[in-house]
């Protein structure tokens, strides 16, 4: 099967489509044909080398929707199941960026009936990524939040999932995109310019770090997505940052919320599986609104 990998790190012209085996699936595995993978930019991080793993040959991909192809015994899937699932890890042999990958059964979910697999490909590792940082951050409806990088793949979910649960939500994003992040559920926007101790929390899906840290309450707290990266407690805020974790109950739920016309999935360009290096330098040259996908 063909697969996309970097063998020595690099920018754009790293990537590689190199033939391999097709992977077995082990004990509670699954082997999912895969439709479509998304592009995402811990992807650019994995071809830079950011995440180590020098002289090893590194898959890309996090995200997959596809069929199962092939099933462990006495697993809950079949042969034939419509799915999507999140590979997790950033350093690995193969990714989804592939025309098969094998994971873990309880990291899978019925794909959603009411959008392609190219759009459901966008879902899991975004949409987990904003849903768990959500949970970690532990408000009641009716407290306040901002979300950084609010137009953003994980920011976009973040503030619709936020909406959702009664947060009142506001956004940081470009003036641009102000109708768009509204639209999601943002009852504020803002470019900057924030007041110092504005929120109950910051969900700072852009990255920020401590200038974000200034915008929350004494006492409240603030969440990252870059794991192990949050800056430090000040004024009793709680600091963290979610390390995205596969969990395929959790996943169904959000398949459930895009089937329910609450989520809404994101593609901004389409690449075949041999157009990777391609793909790859369309991410970097940034801009981009919503997901790139490969698909095989």
């Amino acid at each position: 099967m063909r697969a996309v990998v970097v063998n020595s790190f690099g920018g754009p012209e790293a990537v590689e489509v190199v033939e391999t085996d097709v992977p077995e699936p082990g004990a509670r595995q699954v082997r999912i044909k895969v439709s479509a993978a998304a592009l995402n930019p811990v992807d650019a991080g994995v071809r830079s080398g950011g995440f180590g793993g020098a002289g090893q040959r590194i898959g890309f991909g996090w995200d997959v929707a596809g069929t199962v192809d092939a099933v462990a015994p006495g697993g809950p899937w079949s042969v034939g199941d419509q799915v999507v699932a999140l590979h997790y890890g950033p350093v690995k042999p193969l990714g989804t960026h592939a025309e098969y990958v094998v994971v873990d059964a309880d990291a899978v979910a019925v794909a959603p009936a009411t959008v392609d697999a190219v759009h459901a490909a966008t879902l899991p590792l975004n949409a987990l990524t904003a849903a768990q940082a959500l949970d970690r951050l532990e408000l009641e409806p009716g407290q306040s939040l901002l979300v950084t990088g609010a137009a953003g793949a994980v920011g976009g979910y973040a503030v619709r999932l936020a909406a959702h649960r009664g947060i009142a939500v506001s956004a940081l994003a470009r003036e641009t995109d102000e109708e768009f992040v509204r639209s999601l559920g943002a009852v504020g926007f803002t470019a900057g310019d924030i007041e110092a101790g504005s929120f109950d929390a910051v969900l700072d899906a852009a990255f920020l770090g401590e200038p974000a840290l200034e915008w929350v309450r004494d006492g409240g707290a603030y969440m990252g997505v870059i794991p192990h990266a949050e800056p430090g407690s000040v004024r009793g805020v709680r600091t963290g940052a979610v390390e995205v974790s596969a969990d395929g109950a959790r996943l169904a739920e959000l398949v459930r919320l895009v089937e329910d016309g609450v989520l809404t999935t994101r593609v901004a360009q389409t690449f075949s599986l041999d157009d990777a290096a391609k793909a790859h330098a369309r991410l970097a040259e940034g801009g981009v609104r919503g997901r790139l996908v490969l698909v095989p």
